[in-house]
């Protein structure tokens, strides 16, 4: 029997048994090679084990002895049989200069301009040739070259890890998602921010504490600006505010490893949830947000449920691993650091303080004190020293340059004015004067508006108030002059008349004015009923 005499068809036929055998061992003695399979070689295997002589397994497995004994021996040497011997190949004599590549580059290289190297050194395979050395000596180096990472167990009571990441865009504008992370008890902390200056910072890391009911031993960050001013030699220098907060909650400050976010990878998996989460893109669908406010509320709702959902690490929820964790913070000072109350500002002599080049009004009994503005959400938080320590004494809504914020409330003794002048207030300079202002509020409002209109004989009239005052009550008299001066009448005889009329008709329920809006003239609206 010859190989030849097996045709496509049978070799490609469902062949079981004795007939896969009787092939092979056709196959075998003809001189072809066959690469056994697993199951022919357990076959072989198990032959041998029952007979015990190689020409017998040969016999019952359909294949030389010779095959069997050589499997024999590689299992009986320890070797393993179902494994193929490698076969010399075009490129094993370039291979030291592959890895010295790969080696160089720290597995960098394209396989390509490795396959260009060899070329010009008389390599003659294919490309494909050099793709599988270069894959294989990668995976070498980097099995070779692996970083190996210890679990880090965390203590109770001890760190505290943060971070910014970017928040969604409200009405335009850009904000920024401070994440906090308890690493024992793993509660999450996410507060929106307009931005990442230091005082904003502070307020979001005494808002952290407080809401986790004290501090831990360590707060660790990045390597931020408002964290670490600089490094000398490998070593991070603290910023001074940042440690002199640290120092006022009892807490020190550490940062990271520059490039190493894996030392606070808890935080990092915070910041990845939570923008997946609250920032709208399209695979959340979630809406933009109409205002600042809602995006706090969208972080403290996210906030409540991460907490109290059970923790695939502890099977605990967090919110219960604080309540133990809580026991093991430091408690807290009453006020918090001034860095977190924002940026200092002098209360001027107009009871304002100047923020971002607008002016905004303060409560009187501030002049010439210190004052910290820190925006919160759409509004502009003023704090300062008091009595009690330090408490808001103003919050307004922000606003832009050349619109300044000035509350009423601010100003008890200024009567509101709008955008018009301020009316004079009567000062009597002389005894007349003095005479006719004491008639009571009706003599200072005549005066005014006599004053406003452009009345003559301004003085002789008041003399004549006088002398009224003196034959008449004082009061009707003054009760008159309001009367005239909200009427409109300066004249000669007016306050006479009014006078009179008061004592024949008595007080009137309104005063009328002369309207321009109507006329006594007779109208031509009865000609419509005519000639239609």
């Amino acid at each position: 029997m010859r190989s030849g005499d097996f045709g496509p068809d049978v070799l490609k036929s469902d062949l079981s048994g004795r007939s896969v055998r009787v092939l092979t061992l056709a196959l075998v003695r003809t001189g072809e090679t066959v690469t056994k399979s697993d199951r022919e070689i357990m076959e072989i295997l198990e032959a041998f084990d029952l007979t015990g002589c190689a020409y017998s397994a040969g016999q019952l497995a359909g294949c030389d002895p010779k095959t069997v004994q050589r499997y024999v021996n590689l299992r009986e040497t320890g070797g393993d049989p179902f494994t193929r011997a490698a076969r010399p190949k075009l490129i094993d004599t370039f291979l030291p200069k592959v890895e010295e590549l790969v080696d160089r580059s720290k597995a960098k290289i394209r396989a390509d301009k490795v396959h260009e190297r060899l070329v010009v050194m008389g390599f003659a395979g294919t490309e494909r040739t050099t793709r599988r050395a270069v894959r294989a000596a990668k995976a070498a180096w980097r099995a070779g070259n692996r970083r190996v990472y210890r679990p880090w167990v965390a203590e109770p009571g001890l760190w505290l890890q943060f971070d910014w990441g970017d928040g969604p865009r409200v009405a335009g504008r850009k904000t920024s998602l401070f994440c906090a992370w308890l690493a024992w008890s793993r509660f999450r902390v996410v507060i929106p921010t307009w931005d990442q200056t230091l005082g904003t910072l502070v307020a979001c890391l005494d808002a952290t504490l407080r809401r986790l009911g004290g501090a831990p031993a360590y707060l660790l960050g990045d390597n931020a600006k408002t964290v670490t001013v600089e490094h000398v030699a490998g070593v991070a220098v603290r910023h001074p505010q940042i440690v002199a907060a640290g120092r006022h909650y009892g807490v020190t400050v550490a940062t990271c490893e520059p490039f190493d976010p894996e030392s606070k990878g808890g935080v990092e998996a915070t910041v990845k949830i939570a923008k997946a989460d609250l920032v709208p893109t399209s695979a959340n669908l979630r809406g933009e947000y109409g205002s600042f406010t809602d995006l706090v509320a969208a972080c403290e709702a996210w906030c409540e449920k991460v907490n109290a959902r059970t923790h695939r690490e502890t099977s605990v929820a967090p919110i219960e691993r604080l309540a133990t964790e809580r026991s093991l913070l430091h408690p807290l000072p009453a006020d918090p650091h001034t860095a977190a109350l924002g940026e200092e500002r002098l209360v001027n002599e107009d009871q304002t303080v100047r923020f971002g080049s607008v002016r905004y009004s303060t409560p009187p009994g501030h002049i010439g004190e210190r004052a910290w503005c820190r925006v919160v959400g759409d509004h502009l938080s003023i704090t300062a020293m008091t009595s009690t320590g330090v408490t808001e004494i103003a919050r307004h809504r922000l606003s832009t340059p050349g619109n300044p914020s000035i509350r009423d409330e601010h100003y008890p003794h200024h009567p509101h004015l709008g955008d018009g002048p301020k009316p004079p207030r009567p000062k009597p300079r002389s005894t007349a004067e003095a005479a006719f202002l004491e008639l009571g509020p009706g003599a200072h409002d005549w005066l005014v508006e006599a004053a406003a209109t452009g009345a003559t004989r301004v003085r002789a009239k008041m003399a004549r108030a006088v002398e009224l005052a003196t034959i008449l009550d004082a009061g009707r008299v003054d009760h008159a002059l309001g009367l005239a001066a909200a009427a409109g009448r300066f004249g000669e005889h007016d306050l006479a008349s009014i006078l009179d009329h008061l004592a024949c008709a008595g007080d009137p329920a309104e005063v009328v004015r002369a309207d321009e809006t109507y006329s006594a003239q007779p109208g031509t609206s009865s000609w419509k009923q005519l000639g239609a």
